[in-house]
């Protein structure tokens, strides 16, 4: 599933090298961070949010029902100094 979530955020974003995921596995269900940077943040989310409601839609509809739940949260990489 983490290649289905990492194929349509890079349809979007433009900085491709700077994408980052981290999963977090919990009893009940799988945590994925999308990091980006913050000149992608506004076309991976979209307006209003359709986008990653898009994204989530389409991750919960693919996940098989018998396995755990995967959450999806977009957050803006932290910068270097």
């Amino acid at each position: 599933m983490l290649d289905l979530i990492k194929y349509i955020v890079e349809q979007f974003a433009e900085d491709k090298a700077n994408i980052g995921y981290e999963t977090e596995e919990t009893d009940d269900a799988i945590n994925v961070t999308v990091l980006l940077s913050d000149s992608d943040m506004g076309k991976v989310i979209g307006k209003q949010g359709k986008i990653a409601k898009a994204l989530r839609t389409i991750v919960r509809n693919a996940t098989p029902a018998d396995s755990k739940k995967y959450n999806i949260e977009i957050k803006e990489r932290e910068k270097a100094e």
